[in-house]
């Protein structure tokens, strides 16, 4: 045996005796990890496997519920909708839940519905957002033009995506209340905006026709 391959076994056996020392020494401590990762592997698959099972579930619920609805059976569905715990499906219940009492003529709850998601923080912005347009929506035939502004503020700003459906909740509040400078000012802003949706633009157009003359006999 040459000195060199005399070198390499002892290095071997020195590395070997290391390793048992090592393993003697610390060896429960390695196991125990290599256990600790594959319970959390499984729990989190596990996690996984429950918050799926949680959103088909919501989901299942959610558009049994839009069935109801559809089928005219309103306080079922607004029943159904609020039962709906899943986060999102949740925030999208209390919305549609919202409608339905509405659409049953219950402004009052529905617009109680509207401002508590609008006031949820962890519901999404843009949600929060639609919930506070169709509360000052249902509010427009009832309420002051300063209580519809504070609702609304915000909104028409240049870079808001709302800001064509708040104006026009707003003009036609100011319309209600005959103050046909105010309203024309607004709707003006309407047609003006290149960005206003075709829809909206016929109407704010068909409200600039209205208001014409009784701007001009002011």
């Amino acid at each position: 045996m040459s000195d060199e391959s005399l070198f390499r076994e002892v290095d071997e056996e020195v590395r070997q005796e290391q390793f048992k020392k090592l393993w003697a020494r610390f060896g429960n401590y390695v196991i125990a990890l290599a256990v600790l990762v594959i319970l959390g592997v499984a729990a989190m698959e596990g996690w996984r496997y429950w918050q799926l099972k949680q959103s088909e579930a919501a989901g299942d619920s959610f558009f049994a519920a839009a069935q109801l609805a559809a089928d005219g059976k309103a306080e079922d569905a607004v029943k159904q909708f609020e039962a709906i715990s899943k986060t999102g499906f949740a925030d999208l219940a209390r919305l549609r839940a919202a409608t339905e009492l509405a659409a049953k003529g219950k402004a009052d709850e529905a617009v109680k519905l509207y401002d508590a998601v609008a006031a949820d923080a962890a519901v999404d912005a843009t949600l929060r957002d639609l919930a506070r347009i169709r509360a000052a929506a249902l509010l427009a035939d009832t309420a002051s033009f300063a209580d519809i502004e504070t609702r609304l503020k915000g909104f028409d700003t240049p870079d808001n995506p709302w800001r064509h459906m708040a104006r026009e909740i707003m003009a036609s509040v100011q319309f209600r209340l005959k103050d046909w400078q105010g309203a024309d000012k607004l709707v003006q802003s309407i047609i003006g905006d290149a960005t206003t949706p075709p829809a909206l633009r016929q109407r704010a157009q068909t409200m600039a026709q209205l208001l014409q003359p009784l701007v001009t006999a002011q």
